[in-house]
């Protein structure tokens, strides 16, 4: 009973591969619509507008010049901001992640890996208090008196009044002392 059905099954199998084979020539010609719009993205309607809006002179005076002047064009006036050098990226997400990890670290005893990631927190966010109290802490178990300084003094220009800024006071005073 098994073997018919078996021949059965492959004959249909092989008539259906057959008609798919088969080429019909009712069948319209695609290649000479293909080679038409060779080298054209088919997604046109899916590209970005950058173009500024027709009222973004009145509304940004001066954004032009700026625009201009980040493409390397024009050399930057006086009143520039000159004096940038490089940009980092801003990811405050990022950055609460780094610090999570540099206290996983830091309660392990791992200083100089803890450190890396407050650091690495800081290039992501620029000016985090906690990354740079904590920062300093790790600077200061690993000897490195003068940065771990430079960091507690970071924090207090951030928050002289934060929760830490009493225990950054006495460590600086610490630190003073220790000179």
């Amino acid at each position: 009973m098994r073997i018919p059905s078996l021949i059965v099954s492959l004959v249909l199998l092989a008539a259906v591969s057959w008609a798919q084979s088969s080429t019909d020539n009712t069948a319209p010609d695609k290649t000479a619509e293909g080679n038409q719009g060779a080298g054209q993205s088919s997604s046109r309607d899916t590209r970005i507008d950058l173009s500024p809006p027709r009222d973004d002179e009145k509304s940004h005076p001066g954004s032009r010049e700026a625009v201009a002047d980040l493409d390397g064009s024009n050399p930057p006036a006086k009143s520039d901001t000159s004096d940038v050098q490089e940009f980092h990226p801003w990811n405050p997400m990022k950055a609460m992640k780094d610090v999570e990890v540099g206290d996983y670290y830091f309660r392990r005893k791992n200083y100089k890996g803890a450190l890396d990631r407050y650091k690495e927190a800081l290039y992501y966010k620029d000016g985090d208090a906690v990354a740079s109290y904590r920062l300093a802490v790790c600077e200061e178990k690993l000897g490195d008196k003068a940065e771990a300084r430079k960091y507690y003094e970071q924090y207090l220009r951030v928050l002289p009044e934060g929760p830490l800024a009493k225990d950054a006071h006495a460590s600086l005073d610490r630190l003073a002392k220790a000179q």
